[in-house]
């Protein structure tokens, strides 16, 4: 896994958000079960080989599934080895150390992680490719299927869902088809389906991830396209912190797992004039000239210049604009309109709006002082503004240490009615 992979399969699979992963895996980083987190690739450096038979047999949880790979030697292939695919770090793999301390959301996103290290060892998966011709009515058909003959690395994932260590999308329940004689015919009951092609569907948190990643193919110019393909918006390490930007500011929310735009969100893009700022073109046009001034074709100082006339033009047109827009953020999310019993969805009496998920003790507003949130401290939760002089204090004898955010929350509730 690189990050970005790591945190698309986590909301695939249990509907963490992006910063929810990154949160869990640099917890497991500093409890040095895994390596370094914040990587954009999914490959190992050459110097890491001679280590992988050792963290392997460390891992005792998994030995069952590692001794095919410790009976013999470990292969070392260029789909999983390979420098030039190595900046700083090398992919996310586990260090060798005992989960054993592990509990909960940590003990799965290792469990991920472990598998698919241990995938990554095992021989292809065979299968069978079929393709059947065949002719009704003079019209051709066509269809295809594969038969699984040695379900190498599917070994690992053995009773789960195989689509979990599969980046092409790939469902895991494969079209296998039945057999057939070259040459046979029989007789068929045509059928026509009326079907319609529907809208794209909503970002999730790991498809909006994806296509932060890959933001270069939104742009037509083929050289700012080629630029922007080691980048796209934002890094592996602050994508997850512009996507919670966007949702601390209210210009997107969450309606289960789709990523929905706010009226305030709509509202800013049409407010802002510079399509330039709007498009993934500003960055491929910086990494164009970044490249160039790697390579000595371009000067940096001629870069920094380019850089203050657009500022200085942007402003001067902002400050020309004269149509007084605003944007209004609203407090609440919007909430969907109810069809009343009597027929009428005029939605007069709308659904009361619902108060804000508490998921991190950032949510909880402290009840003493009404501006701060809550802390945890060694002994006690308090207040962010205790230098401010804010001295609420919950002794962990009263409010347990190992409170969900959410249940502490109820109970500051009960407590400061």
């Amino acid at each position: 896994f690189d990050l970005t992979s790591l945190q698309v399969e986590c909301n695939k699979k249990w509907g963490w958000t992006a910063d929810d992963t990154l949160r869990l895996i640099q917890s497991l980083y500093e409890k040095k079960v895994t390596t370094y987190p914040r990587v954009d690739t999914t490959y190992l450096s050459d110097d890491i080989y001679p280590k992988i038979p050792g963290i392997l047999k460390q891992m005792t949880p998994y030995a069952t599934l590692t001794a095919p790979l410790l009976s013999a030697k470990i292969p070392k292939s260029k789909k999983v080895f390979d420098n030039s695919k190595v900046t700083d770090h090398h992919a996310i793999i586990p260090t060798g150390q005992s989960p054993s301390a592990l509990i909960g959301d940590e003990r799965k996103l290792y469990h991920l992680i472990a598998l698919r290290f241990i995938a990554a060892f095992y021989p292809d998966c065979i299968f069978r490719a079929t393709t059947v011709l065949g002719e009704a009515g003079g019209v051709g058909f066509k269809a295809t299927g594969k038969v699984i003959v040695d379900p190498g690395w599917r070994n690992v994932y053995a009773g789960k869902d195989s689509n979990e260590s599969n980046d092409d999308g790939e469902q895991s329940d494969d079209r296998i088809l039945p057999p057939f004689t070259v040459g046979e015919s029989g007789p068929h009951e045509p059928s026509l389906l009326k079907k319609q092609t529907q809208p794209p569907k909503y970002y999730t948190e790991g498809t909006l991830l994806r296509a932060m990643e890959s933001a270069g193919k939104t742009v037509d110019d083929e050289e700012l396209r080629e630029a922007m393909k080691e980048n796209g918006i934002g890094r592996p390490s602050t994508r997850a912190s512009i996507i919670e930007t966007l949702f601390k500011r209210r210009y997107i929310y969450r309606e289960r797992k789709n990523i929905m735009a706010s009226q305030a969100g709509i509202d800013l893009v049409a407010t802002i004039n510079e399509e330039l700022l709007k498009s993934a073109k500003l960055t491929g046009l910086w990494e164009n000239k970044l490249r160039r001034i790697e390579r000595g074709d371009f000067s940096a100082a001629d870069f920094i210049s380019e850089l203050k006339t657009l500022i200085g033009d942007i402003v001067i047109n902002v400050l020309s604009d004269n149509s007084s827009r605003r944007i209004e953020v609203a407090d609440e999310e919007p909430v969907k309109k109810k069809r009343s019993k009597s027929g009428d969805n005029s939605g007069e009496a709308a659904k009361k709006p619902r108060a804000p998920r508490i998921k991190k003790l950032d949510d909880i507003v402290c009840p003493a002082c009404g501006q701060g949130h809550i802390l945890k401290g060694r002994a006690a939760y308090g207040c962010s503004r205790f230098r401010e002089g804010c001295t609420l204090r919950l002794d962990f004898n009263d409010y347990s240490p190992e409170l969900t955010p959410a249940k502490l929350a109820s109970l500051i509730k009960k407590q400061y009615k």
